[in-house]
């Protein structure tokens, strides 16, 4: 069987990490790998259209302006799932650059299928660890903005160190932040909510654009999704943050 780009991206993902002496390495993840099955159209998508939608990790930052051939605003969305509202952001926003992480690769094969049959250009997705992209690949006071919407509750009280938005992650993010550079975050999950206020709150270069200082209506710029969308039927609730950051 042939080894495309696609499943070797797959395979590049699910290796596992091995200290010098060969032991196996666990890392505190924010994700699992809910791998799922990459189908042939997506795997199709992946292969043929990665040089103009796609990023690969590398150790030293971006150059926004040569990989988007512009100079307008970065926003960045981590965990975009399978991309539809981050490819329908793109399209309504011409006069910003969206950049999307996933490691659920069906997730990406789908969002660059997306991308594709909208005719997007502004739109770059990279398959990679967030945490490892922010650290070695964005420079700082480069993004316009970040994303992050629905990320994994890690509901239980024991796995809640694997939740993304924790200080020392708020900390990276704001330091790859212009100023002014936005902040917005939602959630399904309401003790989640309250730590995501809590960790914003608590970042003194941040500022909460809430009038209340908690939470805003969800704005009609971030589209509402099938899985959202299911929640409302459901009688969920959904809190949106949207923090700035402070001029120096």
């Amino acid at each position: 069987m042939i080894s495309t780009f696609a499943d070797q991206k797959r395979k590049t993902i699910e290796t596992a990490e091995f200290t010098e002496d060969g032991r196996y390495k666990r890392k505190v993840r924010s994700f699992v790998l809910r791998t799922g099955r990459l189908s042939e159209f997506q795997k199709t998508m992946m292969n043929t259209h990665w040089g103009e939608l796609g990023l690969d990790y590398q150790n030293t930052p971006f150059d926004f302006a040569r990989v988007y051939g512009n100079a307008n605003p970065v926003i960045l969305e981590i965990g975009f799932g399978m991309g539809q509202s981050l490819v329908d952001m793109a399209y309504a926003n011409p006069d910003k650059n969206y950049l999307g992480i996933e490691v659920h690769t069906p997730g990406v094969g789908a969002c660059i299928a997306y991308a594709v049959e909208k005719g997007i250009k502004n739109l770059r997705v990279i398959c990679h660890d967030a945490t490892e992209i922010l650290r070695d690949s964005i420079a700082d006071n480069t993004l316009g903005g970040l994303q992050l919407f629905f990320p994994d509750p890690w509901h239980k009280a024991k796995h809640h160190k694997r939740r993304i938005v924790q200080p020392h992650f708020v900390e990276n993010v704001v330091k790859k932040l212009k100023d002014n550079g936005f902040i917005h975050m939602a959630t399904d999950w309401g003790n989640y909510a309250e730590q995501m206020l809590e960790v914003l709150s608590a970042n003194p270069h941040l500022t909460n654009t809430s009038e209340n200082a908690d939470y805003i209506p969800r704005p009609d710029f971030r589209p509402l999704t099938k899985f959202e969308a299911r929640g409302h039927r459901l009688g969920h609730g959904v809190w949106d943050l949207f923090f700035t950051k402070k001029s120096v």
